[in-house]
């Protein structure tokens, strides 16, 4: 009667979250879906049912479905890119030497300012006009005239993608690195006493027992970059034309700018079936490669 008391107890403090989680995500969820079936306007209290014929203009608008493209570009360009810097770059940091502590606060730094002052930053370095810092530095340096960087729409995506990489690595190399500390020591020193070399430690050691992390972090990675708004928004708007717009920002757009709050609500509940399915299978293989290799 007592331990059933106080299994009780813990689970009264458990309501309150439930009440802000069913109020500010399950409330809103539910709402979205009812809107998407409507041509609601944001204003008028009356709105009719349209059935599906928000879904199907999703697929007929060039905006959306040049969004969709590229934010999956984007969300998978980044994830690779980030754990293939970040994962070395732990290791790296990992090693015992005089300035660990400053080297691992520089490359941990760029997450911490909001993605938004990064973007902007960066967008005076990659400005095409001939004044812009990189431009500028090209010139001087190699004689080479000024390059579109945010006007023409492959360098555009690549720049996006660049900056997001620069502002993630160090951050999911911080992740690495915790985990990374609490491998037994235990395994190296048999691997030593074997004549394993440093790479096969890596290999074999230290590649396996970071699965756990490797799944957390692409998982972070992946639902980040489908959700990703700020960084190609204040470097490009969107442009040139909808090379860079987003899921998030057509969202924005529609519901918020052009008052089409049925449409967009249509388009938020694809995109959260796009990020639910997407994560779905990235931490189902994730966890089946950790019970392989265990």
């Amino acid at each position: 009667m007592n331990k059933l008391l106080k299994q009780i107890q813990y689970q009264v403090f458990l309501i309150p979250i439930l009440i802000f989680y069913t109020v500010f995500t399950i409330y809103p969820l539910i709402k979205s879906f009812v809107l998407s079936f409507t041509d609601f306007d944001g204003y008028t209290k009356v709105y009719n049912f349209i059935g599906i014929q928000n879904y199907i203009k999703i697929f007929h608008d060039d905006a959306i479905v040049s969004g969709i493209s590229y934010t999956l570009l984007f969300a998978l360009c980044s994830t690779v890119l980030i754990t293939l810097l970040a994962i070395p770059l732990a290791l790296i940091l990992d090693r015992n030497f005089l300035t660990k502590n400053i080297h691992r606060a520089i490359f941990f730094f760029p997450s911490i300012p909001s993605g938004l002052l990064l973007a902007y930053i960066w967008g005076f370095i990659l400005s095409p006009i001939s004044s812009g810092v990189l431009n500028k530095m090209l010139k001087n340096v190699f004689g080479i005239g000024p390059q579109p960087w945010l006007s023409d729409p492959l360098l555009a995506k690549m720049s996006t993608i660049l900056v997001s990489t620069w502002a993630g690595a160090g951050w999911h190399a911080v992740l690495y690195l915790a985990f990374l500390q609490g491998i037994p020591k235990d395994y190296f020193e048999a691997a030593a006493i074997d004549g394993a070399s440093r790479l096969q430690n890596i290999r074999y050691i230290t590649l396996p027992l970071l699965a756990p992390a490797m799944t957390v972090s692409i998982m972070l990675l992946l639902t980040g970059g489908l959700k990703v708004f700020e960084i190609p928004f204040a470097l490009t708007k969107g442009g040139p034309g909808f090379e860079t717009h987003t899921i998030t920002q057509v969202i924005v757009l529609r519901g918020i700018s052009e008052t089409h709050y049925g449409l967009a609500s249509a388009m938020s509940i694809v995109f959260f079936l796009i990020v639910l399915l997407l994560t779905y299978l990235q931490v189902s293989w994730m966890q089946k490669r950790e019970a392989r290799i265990q």
